[in-house]
């Protein structure tokens, strides 16, 4: 089921939101090479708390961190360490937040100093399908008019959409109806209506889709070690079209 959100209801989204927003605009500032990711998961878990919110990863099913980390070839649900950023890596970032009882969601991917020119262009390729994906969620569209753009715009420039993972309604719970994956044909599922939140985030590898899982049953990989990227943002469907909620420069 699909829940549509009141106009209270947005307004507690917005706040939640916007401390993950915040949260990772904080994050950009530290990374360089040298610092350890789990530095960053203790930076991010002292901001969310201080701004009255709570961490919304830590504890879910059992997930031990704030923040997911995730390098390199690492699509999803790194696990932070010990491990120090290098010159030259790219690491994701996705976090969580509750406040009043409601989550907010965003991810990003950031370059660690001077980068390949892959990279560059994958996180380019990656942050341009999420604002392709944001332009398609308006009231009047289908749910997989939001996949079906970013599948195509991340396969015309040579690259793969990750199918293992998909995006997700987001509200009082994490994850909630509809999932929204990142390929798919369009005009299907549901029509779009106001009222609606979304956690529209695309993941696109260099090489293969495919993934496989390391041991420690959370981080997710490029199944040809591949570079990848993640870039999230939670987005209210509204009269007028939308409001991207984990974004600092207002509706």
């Amino acid at each position: 089921m699909i829940f549509l959100k009141s106009p209270w209801e947005i307004d507690q989204l917005r706040v939640s939101n916007r401390i993950a927003a915040e949260a990772l605009a904080e994050l950009k500032k530290l990374i360089q090479p040298g610092v350890k990711t789990s530095e960053l998961d203790r930076f991010a878990e002292a901001l969310v708390r201080g701004k009255g919110a709570k961490p919304a990863f830590k504890g879910y099913n059992d997930y031990p961190n704030t923040l997911c980390t995730s390098i390199n070839e690492a699509v999803v649900h790194g696990i932070p360490s010990a491990r120090e950023l290098r010159e030259g890596d790219i690491i994701s970032l996705d976090i969580g937040t509750i406040f009043a009882g409601y989550y907010g969601d965003a991810a990003v991917t950031l370059p660690v100093g001077r980068v390949s020119r892959e990279a560059e262009r994958l996180l380019q390729v990656t942050h341009a399908a999420l604002d392709l994906a944001i332009s398609k969620a308006k009231p009047g569209n289908r749910l997989s008019d939001i996949s079906h753009a970013i599948q195509e715009y991340v396969e015309d420039h040579d690259m793969c959409v990750v199918k293992a993972f998909v995006g997700h309604g987001i509200g009082k719970a994490l994850h909630e109806e509809p999932q929204i994956p990142n390929f798919g044909s369009p005009g299907k599922g549901p029509i779009l209506r106001p009222g609606m939140v979304l956690a529209l985030e695309p993941m696109v590898n260099l090489g293969t889709s495919e993934v496989v899982l390391l041991e420690d049953k959370w981080t997710a990989i490029s199944k040809d070690r591949s570079l990848s990227a993640h870039f999230e943002h939670t987005v209210a469907i509204t009269e007028e079209g939308n409001e991207v909620l984990t974004s600092l420069d207002g509706p």
